[in-house]
């Protein structure tokens, strides 16, 4: 992932972002309250993606982990 490609991302939905030397913040153009600093280009993308759909993807990744508890792996019953 570039960080040209995620800071055209975050302006096309209304986001602005600044490149820190510890990392990147992003904010809401509209409401900069909203906002956040992020330590790496793939968790600006993710923190500012789970702010555009309300955390859909934070719970989609809980569901996931608690599932994943029951799954049973194909190398369970070989010998």
């Amino acid at each position: 992932m570039l960080w040209s490609e995620v800071r055209k991302y975050a302006s096309k939905n209304g986001y602005e972002t600044l490149k820190m030397p510890d990392g990147y913040s992003w904010a809401k153009m509209d409401d900069p309250a909203i906002s956040g600093v992020s330590k790496s280009i793939s968790k600006l993308a993710r923190d500012i993606y789970n702010n555009i759909t309300n955390n859909d993807y934070v719970q989609h990744q809980a569901i996931f982990d608690q599932n994943r508890k029951i799954i049973i792996r194909p190398d369970t019953f070989t010998r």
